[in-house]
């Protein structure tokens, strides 16, 4: 799962973090326009995530994922080509929406497999290792997008990362098995929004929201802020992103083994707080080193914070059901990362000329987030009792 998921992410990030950069900068779009296509892929991207959590545990997770990978391939062919031959924003903007939207039902599908396969107690550790796969993924992808973009076009790029798509549906036929073969109880929708009813969950995913609200900037608020507003080069943006998966893959396994000993809680508090930081200190960068600093931060939060989360939804979901609470939680974390890019085009907008409170009100929601999670904490202990 580990090589899968690199592979999945190279796919993802070699072009996509990019799209904000080609909207705004070659078709000219105002980045309000732009966080509204991000939001509307997020929302289609949102119902997916439902829909492929409950099919997962309907029919089994390898059948569904490899249906997946081979309608990516199509998805990324038409947007490469649209981008290629310079086709109306709205064109792109619908293909960029339905390739999203199938993308979408992989996540929670690939989160049920780790539970499946994971002993109870190795959970933070076991999603550690995947985000390790990803992250090695997350710093291939986008330092490699960043210097094509130097030679080839954007549709281009697009073709590539198409490729890449063609290499992951190889990969799960040959090398994947299935972990769960599917269920013959009733799964629908009713049944997967029924996980709703487990109330600290609830309560954990609402919080869960509105930290990624707060730090889910990395490939659509930062791009723009450091090539228009700091004049970063398109490559060293890619270093940034870079940056931040090679700090991942080294450190994400160490850093989950230490936060394992932390209560849940606990950890959820560290990371939000970390996030906090980080993107606040993003405010006073005026150099590319500074920059990369900012990311370290920022980094650090989500070493913390990631594996914790994946962590609290498979121990809250009974097995026959894991496919259903994690496509409910990937729906809500989706939902806030749809949000934030257009919540940080509207603050570029707004404060074109004042960085310190553009991150500063980004960072804010973070704070809540903490004392969220601390109150979520105590509701988990009282449950317990």
């Amino acid at each position: 799962m580990m090589g899968l998921d690199t592979f999945i992410t190279i796919g993802f990030s070699i072009a996509l973090p990019f799209l904000a950069l080609y909207l705004h900068d070659e078709r000219g779009l105002p980045m309000s326009l732009v966080g509204t296509i991000f939001l509307v892929g997020g929302l289609c991207t949102a119902g997916t995530n439902l829909i492929g959590g409950m099919l997962s545990d309907r029919f089994g997770r390898r059948r569904l994922l490899l249906m997946v990978s081979g309608a990516s391939i199509f998805a990324n062919a038409v947007l490469a080509l649209l981008a290629g031959i310079s086709a109306p924003v709205w064109a792109i903007a619908l293909v960029y929406v339905l390739s999203r939207g199938t993308m979408g039902t992989m996540q929670p599908t690939i989160a049920a497999i780790v539970a499946d396969l994971s002993p109870k107690d190795r959970l933070t550790e076991s999603y550690a290792l995947i985000r390790v796969g990803g992250n090695v993924g997350f710093a291939l992808g986008p330092a490699l997008g960043g210097y094509l973009m130097g030679f080839i076009s954007y549709g281009w790029l697009l073709s590539i990362s198409a490729l890449t798509c063609v290499i992951v549906t190889v990969l799960m036929y040959f090398f994947l098995r299935e972990s769960f073969v599917g269920s013959e109880e009733r799964v629908d929708f009713r049944s997967t929004l029924a996980v709703a009813e487990d109330r600290p969950f609830l309560v954990f995913t609402i919080f869960g929201i509105l930290l990624v609200l707060s730090m889910a900037h990395l490939g659509s608020t930062l791009s723009v802020f450091a090539v228009d507003r700091l004049g970063f080069s398109t490559a060293q943006y890619g270093l940034l992103l870079t940056t931040n998966g090679i700090m991942v893959s080294l450190s994400q396994y160490p850093v989950a083994y230490g936060v394992n000993k932390l209560t849940k809680a606990n950890g959820l508090i560290l990371g939000s707080l970390l996030y906090v930081f980080g993107y606040f200190t993003m405010g006073w960068v005026t150099s590319f080193n500074w920059a990369v600093l900012s990311i370290v931060i920022i980094t650090a939060g989500e070493v913390t914070f990631s594996p914790i989360t994946s962590a609290v939804v498979a121990e809250s979901a009974p097995p026959d059901k894991r496919g259903r609470y994690m496509g409910f939680f990937a729906l809500s974390q989706t939902l806030g990362f749809s949000l934030s890019p257009l919540f940080g085009g509207v603050l570029l907008d707004v404060f074109p000329t004042e960085p310190r409170l553009l991150w500063g009100i980004i960072a804010a929601g973070g704070v809540v987030a903490a004392v969220g999670f601390y109150a979520w904490g105590k509701m988990t202990i009282k449950k317990a009792v």
